[in-house]
């Protein structure tokens, strides 16, 4: 994705000044280049980047980990780690961060780069697809999301082994039951008239039930009479994602 903006933190000056001349002959351009975890969050902050290319080791109090944590959980920003650490605690480390790659920086030798070119553009044209991706992905679940908790029908969605990953506000409504209070419950404890068993394994072939007039007791025990129906989610691969039920009250 040429014309992204990308933040270079590395304390070897020589090897950050080769890495803005290959990003920017490539079309990148790199607003800054910072040497210790602290300036990489300000600058972070300041300058909107969309990518941070991260050297683990930093001069200073704080680590590229460190820095690259606070980065990615206050903004967000995509991370990938230029490091000539390869041991499995510092890998472990790192891992908690969810970068998005690791480039293994070399010596410096005769004609030889600490870093290979091809690799570092390869990972970063890889890595601003993939955010840009989840960004549309996020986008439309916050979408989807809104539709859902507007509409007048009940809805509850469950994960593959029935348990309440969203209700909307209707299925709060007619059910009593608060959405924070009902995730990770057995979708049956909370919607006790469905009759219906979840299929297990590759026992795929239902895709939807419907059921008519059904008792609901409520969470206060109350109880409402209601319609609805109970479908599968599947992923691309025809696996079960989960179930969703859609019920309204025929009482008024």
């Amino acid at each position: 994705m040429a014309n992204a903006n990308i933040l270079i933190v590395e304390d070897e000056r020589i090897t950050a000044e080769d890495m803005k001349r290959a990003l920017n002959s490539v079309g990148f351009n790199v607003p800054a280049i910072v040497s210790s975890g602290e300036e990489a969050i300000k600058a972070a902050e300041e300058l909107k980047v969309d990518l941070v290319i991260m050297d683990i080791k930093l001069e200073g109090e704080m680590d590229g980990i460190q820095a690259a944590e606070k980065i990615r959980s206050k903004l967000g920003i995509p991370i990938i780690y230029l490091t000539a650490y390869s041991d499995e605690k510092t890998v472990q480390r790192a891992k908690v961060t969810e970068p998005s790659g690791f480039i293994l920086k070399q010596p410096y030798g005769f004609l030889r780069k600490p870093f290979e070119e091809s690799e570092l553009n390869t990972a970063i044209e890889i890595t601003l697809y993939r955010d840009r991706l989840e960004k549309k992905l996020r986008k439309h679940d916050k979408w989807l999301g809104a539709m859902l908790r507007s509409i007048s029908d009940g809805v509850i969605a469950t994960d593959p082994h029935g348990q309440v990953r969203f209700m909307n506000s209707m299925a709060e409504e007619l059910t009593g039951w608060l959405e924070e209070d009902a995730l990770g419950h057995d979708v049956r404890d909370i919607f006790k008239p469905m009759d219906y068993k979840f299929p297990r394994g590759e026992d795929i072939s239902i895709t939807e039930s419907r059921f008519k007039r059904a008792i609901l007791p409520t969470k206060d025990g109350s109880k409402l009479t209601v319609d609805g129906s109970v479908t599968l989610i599947k992923d691309f691969e025809d696996n079960i994602d989960g179930f969703v039920v859609i019920f309204r009250s025929i009482d008024q």
